[in-house]
């Protein structure tokens, strides 16, 4: 025992001091602060041994999720310290930046008053970029390159598989793919795979509504129950608005959890989810706060139906896809065979897996279709020419209405944010073995497209870089 107690505490000395990036000189001389150091060089490691030992001694209630702490340390790299953010003797708050993104984060430890001071509580947060730490903008080789370099390096370490697109003016300047889009079959992803793409679906959804909007079909002040009269729910039926279903603000939750787990290959119809979880009430009042909502989207989509009458899938085909020029994108079921349709691989005790068995029967208006990226310029262009929507209701359509998480502000199916002072707007998706991000950014005249078939933020991060570099 004696042994052990002697190795255990050269063990956490040794954590104290054994990276440089953070040495204890720029932290409060504090035990919140000490321990944070400590826990944040067992993090960086990447060695499980190492931090198995750490938490045995100083936070034991985290030791049975070490598989989930070890997957967050791969995802991210390990963290360097920038700067404290609070600290007090028994809580610390700094900001860290991950290794392998440009993302930043805070994190907050409280721990024991009394010696051994074991941590009682970690949390991380994903922040936006401090303002007094800028990222100097590159020319636009300068980015172009940096980009390729990056990716280079994230598909050699098996961080990015995927396509990525560039454009300038909606011409292409950078367009190329990497790693495998079947694994077991060696098949490489090329700028025609077709990628699933998640929540990416709600642009277009959104895009369908505002049209129905523009013909005079749809009005965005309306309750639900205007469009769906025998919506079981009478609360949301009466009381949320389909500019509230567009913006994530009517409470009407999400669809995943233990019910869809259950009824995964069941819900082959949109109506199916109504039937599933229409007569759930609203989880607050809506329109008082920005919830994002899954089943929201699912509603907007019924609405569709209702209003266009004809299917949601028929609808987006008819007038979001072809007018845009889109022939690479859909929401066939997953037991059909869609040529060029990449596996999603998903992280699973350090392997790589198929998402098979996490996939829905289908795609809906709230995500889970699949696209390309030559796609989904098509349809950023379609949107600036005007294509799909007139001038006032793409505008309408993607500039932001309500504060979210982050610093950005959703839109109708479109988040929007300001990068270095320049607007851009689109959508993200992300589960289990997909990643994409669409940003459109109309004052610089550039649109990021960038897919993955692996887990997030494998695109984001790729999309984040690019975006934070370009003049």
């Amino acid at each position: 025992m004696k042994t052990r107690a002697l190795r255990v505490a050269w063990l956490a000395a040794a954590l104290l001091t054994a990276d440089p990036s953070h040495a204890t000189a720029q932290l409060p001389d504090t035990p919140a602060a000490h321990q944070f150091s400590a826990w944040l060089n067992a993090f960086n490691s990447g060695d499980r041994t190492t931090f198995a030992q750490f938490l045995d001694l100083y936070f034991p209630a985290r030791k049975a999720n070490i598989d989930q702490e070890m997957a967050f340390r791969d995802r991210t790299g390990g963290f360097d310290f920038v700067k404290a953010d609070s600290s007090t003797a028994a809580r610390f708050s700094a900001i860290v930046k991950e290794r392998d993104s440009d993302q930043f984060a805070r994190i907050a430890i409280d721990v024991e008053p009394a010696d051994p001071h074991r941590i009682l509580q970690l949390q991380a947060r994903a922040i936006a970029r401090p303002a007094d730490i800028p990222l100097p903008r590159m020319s636009e080789t300068g980015a172009l390159a940096a980009l390729r370099s990056q990716l280079q390096q994230d598909a050699a370490a098996d961080r990015f598989a995927g396509a990525i697109l560039v454009a300038k003016h909606g011409k292409p300047i950078f367009a190329e793919a990497y790693g495998l889009a079947d694994r077991e079959q060696k098949i490489a992803n090329t700028l025609q795979t077709r990628f699933r793409i998640g929540s990416m679906n709600k642009m277009f959804t959104a895009t369908a509504v505002l049209q129905l909007v523009q013909a005079g079909t749809v009005t965005l002040t309306e309750p639900l129950g205007t469009y769906l009269p025998d919506y079981p729910n009478k609360e949301i039926a009466s009381n949320v608005t389909i500019h509230e279903l567009l913006t994530h603000t009517g409470g009407t939750g999400d669809i995943f959890g233990p019910e869809f787990e259950a009824h995964r290959l069941e819900l082959r119809s949109l109506d199916d989810y109504v039937k599933l979880y229409g007569t759930r009430g609203p989880e607050f009042g809506p329109g008082s706060r920005w919830a994002y909502s899954n089943y929201g989207f699912l509603l907007l989509g019924v609405v569709i139906e209702k209003a266009a009458g004809v299917s949601y899938y028929d609808y987006v085909r008819d007038h979001v896809y072809r007018p845009a020029g889109m022939t690479s994108t859909g929401s066939e079921a997953e037991s059909e065979a869609v040529p060029g349709r990449s596996v999603g691989y998903m992280k699973v005790d350090g392997s790589w897996r198929p998402n098979t068995g996490t996939l829905p029967y289908r795609g809906t208006s709230a995500g889970g279709g699949y696209s390309t990226v030559e796609d989904l310029l098509k349809f950023a262009n379609a949107l600036e020419a005007h294509t799909v929507l007139d001038v006032h209701y793409t505008e309408l359509l993607t500039t932001g209405k309500v504060d979210t998480p982050g610093g950005g502000r959703y839109a109708y199916g479109f988040g929007e944010q300001l990068r270095g002072g320049v607007r851009c707007f689109g959508h993200g998706g992300g589960a289990p073995g997909m990643n994409g991000d669409l940003e459109i950014c109309p004052q610089s005249h550039y649109t990021v497209v960038v897919l993955a078939n692996m887990d997030p933020p494998a695109a984001q991060r790729i999309a984040d870089f690019i975006e934070n570099r370009l003049p």
